[in-house]
């Protein structure tokens, strides 16, 4: 049976040719534990790094030896200046491939075979290695749990008919007079359905728990508006912003910190009017610190004035920037400045906050669970992790968004893969043994697992 669903999984493959018959569950599970961490499982989707799916069409105009070496080394192509490589990384930087120099080509095939497979969706076959591929054998068990749940219930209910009906003709051949036959009803009703029942609804609950609290605070591609319209991709990107001039807490404490308001002023006390929204979004902040742009100078007494005395200040301050701006449309501006202050009113204020002055309330995007513990400085300062490895290209982000899933998984796997930058880095001299391996040749790299990074309690203590 198996021989010939392998026979059936090669005709199935024969159209495509682009790959040949090779170890599909050898490729799943260097895919898994080698590339899952930055590439998304179903080929398609980019992650931290683009979908696998296609890429060795994308690569056609180049050989299959040009193709296993960016695999392999993909900084080296990209210094030695082949075109492809450059264009992929001036796509991707500063995003590194990790090197996996120590891939033979039939593990690349293994791995590229399986690529193909998933990013086609041929479901249940078998590689030669007898392990099943696609999405029956990746996809969520969800479905098969309900299959199997509706399936015992129906099971419990035929046995409890059975039960009845052989009870039922045992009290007819023992003689008892007129013996009374259980309806369905009585038979759903009886103590032991009930029983059956409460039992499911328990492990049903239980199940719908566990899988809450895994993913609770991981969702990916969660992307809230923001009560000011930030755009990354105008700050980090186009005016390339360093990443920590904001986040200044990533580099020095456990928390990356949401810049405060005064970070903002650094900039924006000389530029006062965005390149998309004007006025709109500009003056959100100027009013939740109490600037006044008219005048240059910081308002006296702030917190304490009146909503009414601060609508005066900021609806100046549009309405004279509108007419400066569209000094044919003076009749509209009226509507203009409403629109703008409302528009602000309703980004400061809250049910639990009345006034427009005070901190912006921004919405936190990454949320670790409680038990978790994860350090900015040791990734960023020590690791030397670029920001972009976990939360993707945010300087193409207009909006920011949950980028990588955050898993237990995939935290794993990147302390399993990434090797650690011993080269001028202090805090890594006392491992002594690894520095002379390293000198001597005896190994190419040491990894975050290499130096414990896989303990339980380095991240849950």
């Amino acid at each position: 049976m198996r021989f010939i669903r392998y026979i059936a999984f090669l005709a199935l493959l024969l159209p495509f040719g682009s790959i040949q018959a090779q170890d599909l569950a050898a490729g799943e599970e260097l895919f898994l534990n080698q590339c899952a961490q930055c590439h998304n499982r179903n080929m398609k989707d980019d992650l931290t790094g683009p979908a696998l799916g296609g890429v060795e069409e994308r690569w056609e105009d180049y050989s299959q030896e040009e193709l296993y070496a960016w695999i392999r080394n993909s900084q080296k192509m990209i210094a030695d200046g082949h075109p492809r490589a450059k264009e992929l990384w001036n796509q991707w930087k500063p995003t590194v491939m990790n090197s996996f120099t120590n891939l033979t080509d039939e593990e690349i095939a293994n791995l590229l075979a399986y690529v193909d497979v998933q990013y086609n969706k041929v479901d249940e076959v078998a590689g030669p290695g007898g392990g099943e591929v696609g999405a029956a054998a990746n996809g969520p068990n969800t479905p098969l749990f309900i299959a199997l749940f509706l399936i015992l219930g129906l099971l419990a209910v035929v046995l409890a008919r059975i039960i009845s009906n052989l009870n039922y003709m045992s009290q007819l051949k023992d003689g008892e007079v007129a013996p009374q036959r259980k309806t369905l009803i009585d038979i759903l009703t009886s103590p032991g359905v009930i029983a059956f029942a409460v039992f499911a609804l328990v492990v049903a609950g239980g199940y719908t728990t566990v899988n809450t609290a895994i993913e609770l605070g991981r969702q990916q591609n969660y992307q809230p508006d923001q009560p000011i319209k930030f755009s990354h991709a105008t700050h980090a990107g186009i005016h390339e912003i360093e990443c920590q001039y904001c986040h200044d807490g990533a580099r020095r404490s456990k928390h990356s910190v949401i810049p405060a308001t005064n970070t903002c002023m650094n900039c924006h006390k000389a530029i006062k009017k965005g390149s998309k929204y004007g006025t709109a979004e500009l003056t959100k902040i100027y009013a939740s610190i109490g600037y006044d742009p008219t005048t240059d100078k910081y308002i006296e007494d702030y917190d304490n004035m009146s909503q009414e005395d601060v609508k005066k200040v900021y609806t100046k301050w549009i309405a004279d920037n509108y007419v400066k701006d569209n000094p044919t449309k003076v009749e509209q501006a009226e509507d203009a400045v409403n629109e703008q202050w409302n528009g602000l009113v309703a980004s400061l204020t809250n049910e639990n906050k009345d006034k427009v002055q005070g901190p912006i309330e921004w919405i936190r995007i990454h949320n670790m669970p409680d038990h978790v513990y994860f350090n900015h400085a040791q990734h960023v300062s020590v690791g030397k992790v670029e920001c972009q490895t976990c939360h993707g290209p945010v300087e193409e982000m207009e909006v920011v968004s949950q980028h990588s899933p955050l898993s237990m998984g995939w935290c794993v796997n990147c302390h399993r893969q990434t090797e650690v930058k011993f080269a001028d880095n202090e805090y890594y001299q006392s491992y002594e043994k690894y520095h002379e391996e390293l000198q001597a040749g005896e190994r190419d790299k040491v990894t975050v697992e290499d130096i414990g990074g896989l303990g339980c309690q380095k991240c849950h203590y």
